[in-house]
């Protein structure tokens, strides 16, 4: 058996089909990754902090905290007070979904139980954001981005 012989034509065949593959897969994760997550918090971010401080501070004034979990089936919101009883809102809206796309959002019905808030939602293993808008009773919007992070 003869050995072939390798020349430069080989050498930078070899060069081009490695960078080649290299650029393609660069390129195809940037498409992916600026064609999958809008970018857009708010419509107008100077409008938007004009009244910033006026509503964080009514906000931080409620003395509410949330936590979110989630097991079998069953996503559970909790809001609670400062004195660490549960919370009843006057409105409750979220929107569940993963951080970097919009993808796989959903809007559960979530039904206070006496406790806190439960909706079935099935949720595949990883990071999840709960983004919530609710209302006291005295009228005062309480908006938060919950953490969800569930396991496999």
């Amino acid at each position: 058996m003869s050995a072939r012989k390798l020349t430069g034509w080989h050498v930078f065949s070899m060069f081009a089909v490695g960078f080649g593959i290299i650029i393609t897969v660069n390129l195809t994760l940037a498409y992916n990754a600026v064609s999958s997550f809008p970018g857009v918090e708010v419509k107008n971010s100077y409008v938007a902090s004009q009244s910033f401080d006026v509503r964080r501070d009514a906000q931080e004034s409620l003395g509410w905290q949330v936590t979110a979990h989630a097991q079998n089936g069953e996503v559970r919101l909790t809001i609670s007070d400062a004195d660490g009883q549960p919370v009843k809102a006057q409105r409750l809206s979220a929107t569940l979904g993963r951080a970097t796309h919009v993808q796989s959002d959903m809007v559960p019905d979530f039904r206070f139980d006496g406790k806190g808030y439960t909706a079935q939602a099935d949720l595949a293993p990883g990071n999840w954001n709960i983004r919530m808008v609710a209302q006291a009773a005295d009228g005062t919007a309480f908006e938060q981005r919950v953490i969800l992070h569930v396991k496999g």
